[in-house]
């Protein structure tokens, strides 16, 4: 039997599209690995892997999940896993669910909040195990963390606000007035951004929204908080993560630190954290599918809150902003410089 394993960097397959009868960019891009190996009974397992954009913490939920399936036995010859992405389109994205039916998957695994609504809401009778959505039943793609329905489970990565905003008092204290910079369009970004309003709100502190619909309003967007707040809260937002260079660069020019809610975030120029492993979310998440693929009921295996430990500080950001550590704060901090 032929053994495939296929990575897909761009929207989609062309044949794909034309079987939807959807139509995409001709600027595309793909990269496939073939294996051939046989399989000792010719039953292979089919999984597939959908992510809305790829970006440095997506991509290494992506590895861990794939990572932790191989390591538990689920190798080349027993199990074939085929990911795409939809580079940002919601269009491609839904067509990409699609596919994944046609091709009668046997379990599909999706990174992030739009992936998972996308999956799910084809109601395809696909176990659907998800990656870092950070507030599963808002979302609605599961109504009962511990019993999971729409056949749908996995891990959450529901995020810190208190945490990070203590983490400001401690590293930046004195701000009185912060920036909140999101994508309206992700329903992740806006159900972190209420909480984080609600914190404010009950201490008293101000905040100024600037909200982007898509990637070319976030450099505008970040200008338009300068000379308003004296730091910066972004939410766990692809499309703000995608842009965060030019975040980084408008904020470090003026002084500003960026606290993000993810260490890929703060590996691109943003001040400081306190995140999950993103690798290790994936992991979890993988253990989970293979719960489900070894037989156990999708309702017996819950979805999970990961915990966020890892307090993670940009090095290069915190020089080009004036802010300076003691020896004792500085071994309770993970630095990291520029991703490059």
């Amino acid at each position: 039997m032929k053994k495939k394993v296929t990575f897909i960097t761009g929207i989609i397959l062309a044949t794909a599209m034309l079987m939807t009868g959807c139509s995409t960019a001709t600027d595309t891009t793909q990269t496939t690995e073939t294996t051939d190996t046989a399989s000792a009974d010719g039953d292979v397992i089919k999984v597939g892997v959908i992510q809305m954009v790829e970006n440095g913490a997506f991509n290494d939920m992506r590895e861990g999940f794939i990572d932790r399936l191989r390591e538990q036995g689920y190798t080349e010859d027993k199990c074939e896993i085929t990911y795409e992405t939809a580079q940002g389109d919601a269009t491609n994205l839904n067509t990409i669910c699609q596919s994944m039916v046609s091709n009668g998957m046997d379990l599909v695994c999706t990174v992030a909040t739009p992936a998972t609504q996308a999956m799910v809401n084809l109601e395809s009778g696909i176990p659907v195990v998800f990656v870092a959505v950070s507030d599963p039943v808002g979302a609605g793609v599961i109504t009962d963390m511990a019993v999971p329905d729409k056949n749908a489970t996995g891990t959450s990565n529901a995020i810190p606000v208190e945490d990070i905003f203590a983490l400001s008092d401690d590293l930046t204290p004195g701000r009185k007035n912060y920036g909140i910079l999101y994508n309206t369009s992700e329903i992740n970004s806006v159900n972190t951004v209420k909480d984080a309003k609600e914190y404010l709100d009950s201490q008293g502190i101000g905040y100024t929204e600037a909200v982007v619909t898509n990637s070319s309003e976030v450099q505008q967007a970040a200008q338009s908080l300068v000379g308003k707040v004296d730091a910066i809260f972004i939410p766990n937002d692809s499309v703000i993560q995608d842009a965060m260079p030019m975040v980084t660069e408008i904020a470090r020019a003026n002084g500003i630190p960026v606290y993000g809610s993810s260490a890929v975030m703060v590996d691109s120029g943003a001040f400081a954290t306190i995140a999950i492993s993103d690798r290790e979310i994936g992991a979890i998440s993988a253990d989970k599918a293979i719960e489900i693929l070894e037989g156990t009921p999708i309702t017996d295996v819950p979805a999970e809150v990961v915990p966020a430990t890892n307090t993670v500080v940009n090095k290069t950001t915190a020089d080009a902003i004036g802010v300076t550590f003691d020896e004792e704060k500085s071994a309770s901090l993970q630095f990291v410089e520029d991703a490059q």
